[in-house]
């Protein structure tokens, strides 16, 4: 993994693991998604991953017409890279999470690397107050499989690339990194390889900093030079794991999506504000945050005048 004084920040501002109830700052409508990646952008993000939610109820919504109204309004505003999910909700199947980037062929897309158990359930004993049922049936579900074969991995992969969008391949343990590898020496993806390793979520890799270190290591034998790394700390670990990957030359993500908080017991008020401190943080170790254009050379983007939205 080349070290680069550049550092890419991404903020991925809602995502499907939070719901509305436990935060009135997480963007539900489209215009609200919009303004909160507008804001993220502002405040200094390279990148901006999106996922799409039910304007009435905030579950998640993988259609691709939820994704059109705030796709537009961000490529008229700003140049940020924008990298969309296939990733949807882990209760969706692949043929659903993979059309909203199959329909508008963004510059990136996040793929997750492997098949998991995924739990949120414990969560329900600090939201108690929630609004909604599908809320409380969603996150208290304890047979959740985060189905991503060998199979579907490959039909994303191919679907996507005819379209010259690259990945942002998650990682959420060391065997995600493994099953890249195959893809990588198959000659369905090319390097450079934009890896998010995942930490702190139940059903993947701890947030501990050998767990950080192990994953870096088996990456940097895997894949040498052909990487880009980039973390992802759930929740508490947000930023601390931002410190340890940007230290050691590599990326950050921020966003609501991965975290509610800005610091101990002190709710963030929005994406803009985490990106503004994972900024600082990146500023005080001597580095720079990478302009979307610069994202776009470290990771080989086709470019936004190639996307479909």
């Amino acid at each position: 993994m080349p070290s680069s004084r550049k550092v890419i920040l991404t903020c991925a501002v809602t995502g499907a693991i939070h719901t509305p109830s436990m935060s009135d700052a997480l963007p539900v409508t489209a215009h609200e998604i919009a303004e909160a990646a507008l804001g993220a952008a502002e405040a200094g993000a390279s990148i901006v991953h999106l996922h799409a939610r039910d304007p009435e109820d905030g579950r998640p919504d993988q259609t691709p017409e939820a994704f059109a109204p705030f796709l537009q309004v961000i490529k008229q505003r700003s140049d940020v890279v924008v990298n969309i999910t296939t990733g949807g909700a882990p209760t969706m199947s692949v043929e659903e999470r993979m059309q909203p980037a199959a329909t508008h062929a963004p510059e990136l897309a996040s793929l997750n690397m492997g098949s998991m158990n995924f739990g949120l359930f414990p969560m329900l004993g600090r939201f108690p107050d929630l609004k909604h049922q599908w809320e409380r049936d969603y996150l208290g579900n304890k047979d959740i499989l985060f189905n991503n074969t060998f199979g579907q991995i490959e039909k994303i992969i191919t679907t996507l690339s005819e379209n010259g969008t690259r990945f942002e391949f998650e990682c959420y343990d060391t065997a995600h990194l493994y099953n890249l590898k195959y893809f990588l020496d198959a000659g369905l993806v090319k390097p450079p390889l934009f890896i998010q390793t995942v930490f702190g979520l139940m059903g993947g890799i701890g947030a501990h900093p050998d767990d950080v270190a192990h994953m870096k290591r088996t990456a940097d034998r895997l894949f040498g030079d052909d990487w880009r790394w980039s973390v992802l700390g759930a929740g508490r670990n947000q930023m601390n794991i931002a410190a340890m990957a940007a230290a050691q030359g590599g990326h950050v993500r921020v966003g609501l999506e991965d975290s509610l908080w800005i610091g101990p017991g002190e709710a963030a008020t929005s994406n803009a504000q985490q990106v503004a401190k994972a900024r600082r943080l990146i500023e005080t170790l001597g580095l720079e945050v990478a302009t979307p254009d610069e994202a776009r050379a470290l990771l080989d983007l086709k470019g936004a005048d190639r996307v479909g939205f």
